[in-house]
């Protein structure tokens, strides 16, 4: 099939695609695609310039996959060939602003997959009897910092393992440097490249419709004398599509300019039609006296901008930065210069949210503004003499606008994206000392840069937030929890600085981590304390009147003896460093299992040499009147208060848990497979928890539920 099937369809009297208007040769292959003909390619590889429609294609032929849609598009004037049979509609996971594994998560959880690991999926979509069919529009804006690179590492870990799996359809919308990449690993048959730019696959009559649409009053345009004469229109739309080469971003913002600031032109006059995205943008800049070049400077920041946009009232500074002078002026005279470019967003409050809403909206909503179109981006960072340049300028900037450098009281674009803008600048490493903006920032932008930087390049507290990311994301915590979570980490990392940090700047933390051991193998934890002597030398011993088996009362002090010394007590493999091997109750340390005991203090560094005999466990009683309990799964633990059972601590961990106990005075000694980590409960009031899955509530020894399933980051 190629670009001659337009002119036949036309020629039968069907009707262009009321939304795509044309791609009819397009539209049949992804028509014969979706119903399996016979013949026709099980993967279909959609590409082009940006700018080329192919968003536009994906969308118009989802329409009449989706049922609802069908119902509003006249399929029966269509060209039966492109209208794809009504089916269930497939899977679309949306890579925009998504990582790698967040998209291949969602199309799990789209199937109902049972997958517990990223690597499981493919090969249970591969076990299923009947084929499933997957479209991944937009892949060029997937991740969510734009220099990490997303959208290759989502052709590489994501949409290659898909096209390789025999019982998956799979339509994807990628960058052409991607495309051969994409449909190289697949044998010939199986697999066909769309590119729109291609002269087989161009659609010329499609553009001038598209063209003679947007400047037909009837559509919406205002009369003109160049939109109400259908002649002149006529004319005017073919003038812009030849003069377009094909780009349909061109055509837009060619009409969007015009019909914005007629003022100034002659439809007659083609030296006044754009030929590109970068033409379109200073032609409208001269028609209305102003530098193309300040246009441009204007348009920077938002060239730059991650995530859905910039905010408003940050958009001056930048672009003062990025012009290197004084651009308030330009700014206020040029709305309707830069106003074709532009398209306001309305994104409503995250309640995770510390700073003053100043630029909040009347809806409680933030202002965002937005390039019309990743393509103006490329055009405009690509006619910058130094990008790097201009993202360390728009770096100082973001850090100059955080109040008293407090990161609770930045705006959420600078703590969210500070890390992405860095990283382009090459920056980043240097950033990442602060524990503040660990705490704050988003997690999921905040890994997706690091990541993106050389593990060696990369110092130790940025490791530390590495390996806990997942965490972060996993959970869903907000910023007072990833503190907690953080808190943990930098002590258990040797970064006890850093910890301590965190504790002053304003969270209401949970805990304070009180030390954190490296140790393999730790099968159980218990708290309990050991006799010590006094100043006498006596030894803290059992008092006459009890039954003296060490077990419920504890030690009672002896006169002249000092308090007993809180310990904790791991069960070790046999052989452990410092680890005592407990006899049985015949003397024979056989009968011990291949265990020993390790004893460390509990309320400070360091391990203990003592005999594991001596320790005293604390009593039922001593438990029950604890202001605290607490309850576990595999991989998680909550705290509870006693006086209303409310949760005031809530602990995940990347590695299931092994043992875990809560002195009566609060002290939480958890192990897991990477060692043991003692924190002091600190919480007076309820916390906010992660998202966990419900649990069996009771005491510690009660059974593991199943925890969380997969990292879905």
């Amino acid at each position: 099939m190629s670009a001659s099937d337009e002119g036949n369809a036309a020629a039968a009297g069907y009707a262009p695609h009321p939304y795509v208007g044309g791609r009819t040769a397009a539209l049949r292959v992804l028509a014969a695609w979706r119903m399996r003909w016979p013949g026709a390619p099980r993967v279909v590889v959609l590409t082009g310039n940006p700018g080329s429609g192919r968003s536009r294609l994906v969308t118009g032929f989802l329409m009449m996959c989706d049922p609802g849609y069908r119902k509003q598009l006249p399929l029966d004037d269509l060209d039966p060939a492109t209208v794809p049979p009504d089916l269930p509609p497939p899977a679309v996971p949306s890579p925009s602003g998504r990582t790698a594994a967040q998209v291949l998560w969602l199309i799990a959880d789209h199937f109902g997959l049972s997958a517990v690991r990223s690597d499981d999926i493919c090969p249970e979509l591969a076990a299923r009897e009947e084929p499933v069919t997957i479209v991944v529009p937009d892949v060029d804006r997937a991740g969510p910092v734009r220099a990490a690179n997303e959208p290759a590492r989502l052709v590489r870990e994501v949409l290659k393992p898909l096209a390789a799996t025999e019982t998956v359809q799979l339509l994807a919308d990628v960058p052409r440097a991607l495309a051969a990449e994409l449909a190289e690993a697949l044998p010939p048959g199986q697999v066909q490249i769309i590119d729109l730019d291609a002269p087989e696959w161009a659609d010329p009559k499609g553009l001038v419709l598209h063209a003679a649409t947007a400047l037909d009053p009837d559509a919406g345009a205002p009369e003109l004398p160049f939109t109400t004469d259908p002649a002149v229109r006529r004319a005017l739309a073919e003038a812009l599509a030849q003069r377009a080469d094909g780009s349909r971003l061109t055509v837009q913002l060619a009409v969007q300019s015009l019909l914005m600031q007629p003022e100034g032109f002659d439809p007659a006059d083609g030296s006044l039609l754009p030929g590109s995205v970068g033409e379109a943008l200073d032609l409208h800049a001269h028609r209305l006296g102003a530098d193309p070049q300040t246009l441009r400077l204007l348009l920077a920041p938002l060239a730059f901008a991650e995530g859905e946009g910039l905010p408003v009232q940050l958009w001056g500074a930048l672009a003062n930065a990025v012009a290197g002078r004084d651009m308030s002026q330009d700014l206020a005279d040029g709305m309707l210069l830069a106003a074709p470019f532009i398209q306001p967003v309305e994104q409503a409050e995250d309640a995770d949210d510390e700073a003053a809403e100043d630029g909040a909206g009347a809806d409680g909503g933030r202002r965002l503004l937005r390039l019309q179109h990743p393509g103006i981006a490329e055009e405009i960072r690509s006619g910058l003499p130094d990008v790097r340049n201009a993202q360390t300028k728009i770096a100082m900037a973001l850090l100059e606008a955080v109040p008293q450098q407090n990161w609770s009281k930045a705006d959420p674009y600078i703590r969210d994206h500070l890390a992405a803008h860095t990283l382009d600048a090459g920056l980043l490493p240097q950033l990442l000392t602060d524990p503040g903006l660990f705490a704050h920032a988003d997690p999921v932008t905040m890994r997706a840069a690091i990541e993106a930087v050389p593990l060696e390049q990369l110092g130790a507290p940025a490791r530390t937030y590495l390996r806990t990311a997942p965490l972060l994301t996993r959970s869903q915590a907000p910023a007072g929890l990833r503190a907690a979570f953080l808190e943990s980490a930098f002590v258990e990392d040797g970064l006890a600085p850093y910890a301590e940090a965190l504790h002053t700047l304003g969270f209401a933390l949970p805990w304070r981590t009180l030390w954190s051991v490296p140790l393999a193998g730790v099968r159980a934890v218990t708290t309990g304390s050991l006799p010590q002597e006094g100043a006498d030398g006596a030894t803290a011993e059992t008092a006459p009147g009890t039954d003296g088996d060490g077990a419920g009362e504890g030690p009672v002090p002896a006169s002249g003896t000092a308090a007993p010394r809180p310990v904790a007590a791991f069960v070790v493999p046999e052989g452990t460093p410092g680890s005592r091997t407990v006899p049985g109750p015949d003397g024979d340390s056989s009968e011990a299992g291949g265990s020993a005991l390790l004893l460390h203090d509990l309320l400070r560094p360091g391990f203990v040499d003592a005999d594991p005999t001596q320790v005293r466990l604390p009593s039922e009683e001593a438990r029950a009147a604890a202001p605290f309990g607490f309850s576990r799964g595999a991989d998680y633990l909550r705290v509870w208060a006693r006086a209303g059972q409310e949760v005031v601590a809530a602990l995940l961990s990347d590695t299931p848990l092994t043992g875990a106990d809560l002195s009566p005075d609060g002290v939480l000694v958890v192990a897991t497979e990477r060692g043991v980590t003692a924190r002091q409960i600190l919480a007076a009031a309820p916390a906010v928890t992660p998202t966990v899955p419900a649990q069996r509530t009771g005491a510690a020894g009660s059974d593991a539920s199943d925890g969380l399933e997969g990292d879905h980051s």
